[in-house]
C-alpha cells in the first residue's frame, strides 16, 4: 500500500526522533534535554523558581524518560548541585561555568536543527510553521496559551 500517511504520523515520528537526537547529543554532556530548557531560559534572564516552573509545565505533562528527574524542581536541583546554576536572591542565574556550558550546548543544538532542516527551504519552513499553529489555533489553541 502506498497511501500517503496522515499529518498525525508525521508529527509524532518527527517529534520522537528530535527527542532521541536530543536525548542522545545531550546526555554526552551530562545534561537532559529538560536540563537545557532550564539553562536556555536563565541564559537568557534570572528567573524565579515560579517562573521556570511555569515556563517547563507543559514539557513535563509527557512522561519522563527513565532514569529522569520527574519534575522541574528536581532538574534545577540537579543544575545548583553542578554548579551551573546559583541563587541569587529569589532569582535563579547561570553561573560563569553554566554560561560556558549552555554556549556549547547551544552549538550542539544548532547543528541538530541544521541536520534535521536539511534540504528544507527558509519559505518552506516558514509555511510548514504557519501551518501547524494555523492548525493548532483551529483546534482551540490561542497565542494566550504560551508558557
Amino acid at each position: 500500500m502506498n497511501a500517503q500517511r496522515p499529518i498525525g504520523y508525521w508529527l509524532k515520528l518527527v517529534d520522537s526522533l528530535i527527542s532521541e537526537q536530543f536525548a542522545a547529543s545531550l546526555e554526552e554532556h551530562g545534561v537532559t534535554r529538560r536540563q537545557w530548557q532550564l539553562l536556555n531560559l536563565l541564559g537568557a534572564e534570572p528567573h524565579t523558581s515560579d517562573e521556570l516552573m511555569a515556563s517547563l509545565a507543559p514539557f513535563f505533562d509527557e512522561v519522563s524518560p527513565e532514569g529522569e528527574p520527574a519534575s522541574p524542581a528536581e532538574h534545577l536541583t540537579e543544575l545548583l548541585e553542578s554548579g551551573w546554576v546559583a541563587r541569587d536572591g529569589e532569582d535563579y542565574v547561570l553561573t560563569d561555568r553554566g554560561r560556558t556550558s549552555l554556549d556549547r550546548l547551544t552549538e550542539i543544538v544548532e547543528g541538530m536543527r541544521e541536520r534535521s532542516s536539511a534540504g528544507v527551504t527558509p519559505e518552506q519552513y516558514e509555511t510548514t510553521i504557519t501551518t501547524l499553529q494555523r492548525m493548532a489555533n483551529n483546534l482551540g489553541w490561542s497565542d494566550a496559551d504560551r508558557a
